[in-house]
């Protein structure tokens, strides 16, 4: 659904000329393709119908991780892991994934997999960062008790840790198009965005003290726990890389751990 597929367009033609076998490919279904309301959701049907879209868009044969991009209650558990399973068979998709399940629902999906036969569900992707810890509680647990990889999303918790929101500043450039959809998750000027920055503040400074950004902070805390693959970064320049990537070898102590956990905790 991102740009209603051109984003696949555009890694397609980045994966042609025999770049394909080096990378590892994902992509999701889920999310309305167009006003049509069979255009959309986890059935069979749908599932079935963008696999064949996103190959034609990705100029490949195979996806490595297909992922459910979120529940859906109108559909059986049961019926989208049959039409998974059977991509799986077809050698179309290699690994099944889904993002911002709830624990009830990861484990369910597991028990269906293991009742019924069927290829299991090998990920999960939620949002996680130091100011959105509500997945420590359960989904983090739940993953690491059933062996899943979790690469958690927006670990800078859409830019209130990259140091761009200031309180008493103006928010810095333009905002994009998907920023624009969420204008209350960036209005400054709202009480709970105000507590963000409150923290990311506290959390600054605290990063000032190990002598790291408060990015390297933010993605090393996130790297940190055991139940964590990898954490998905989103840059928008190569400046916005290179900062991000030295996170990677960042080892944050138990000492600052517990410093994080004094500004903020799973709520």
């Amino acid at each position: 659904m991102y740009s209603a597929g051109e984003s696949e367009e555009i890694v397609g033609k980045a994966l042609a000329g025999g770049r394909r076998d080096d990378v590892v490919l994902a992509t999701k279904a889920h999310m309305p393709m167009g006003d049509d309301p069979n255009h959309r959701g986890n059935s069979r049907r749908w599932i079935i119908h963008e696999v064949e879209n996103s190959l034609r868009r990705l100029q490949t044969d195979w996806i490595d991780l297909y992922q459910i991009h979120r529940p859906d209650p109108s559909t059986d558990i049961d019926e989208t892991l049959g039409a998974l399973t059977d991509l799986v068979h077809q050698g179309k998709i290699r690994y099944l994934g889904h993002s911002t399940f709830p624990a009830s629902e990861i484990v369910e999906a597991q028990w269906v997999a293991d009742r019924r036969g069927q290829e299991r569900f090998r990920c999960e992707q939620p949002p996680y960062s130091i100011l959105t810890r509500a997945i420590e509680h359960d989904v983090l647990p739940t993953c690491k008790r059933y062996g899943m990889g979790v690469i958690p999303y927006s670990p800078l918790a859409g830019g209130c840790l990259s140091g761009r929101y200031r309180k008493g500043q103006e928010s810095q450039g333009p905002m994009s198009p998907a920023r624009q959809r969420l204008a209350n998750r960036f209005d400054l000027s709202l009480p709970e965005n105000q507590r963000k920055l409150d923290a990311a503040e506290q959390l600054a400074a605290l990063a000032d003290e190990g002598a790291i950004s408060l990015i390297e902070l933010a993605i090393a805390f996130i790297i940190r726990h055991p139940a964590v693959t990898a954490a998905l970064i989103g840059p928008r320049a190569i400046e916005h890389l290179e900062s991000q990537l030295t996170a990677a070898d960042v080892v944050l102590s138990d000492e600052i751990l517990d410093r994080i956990d004094e500004t903020t905790r799973p709520a």
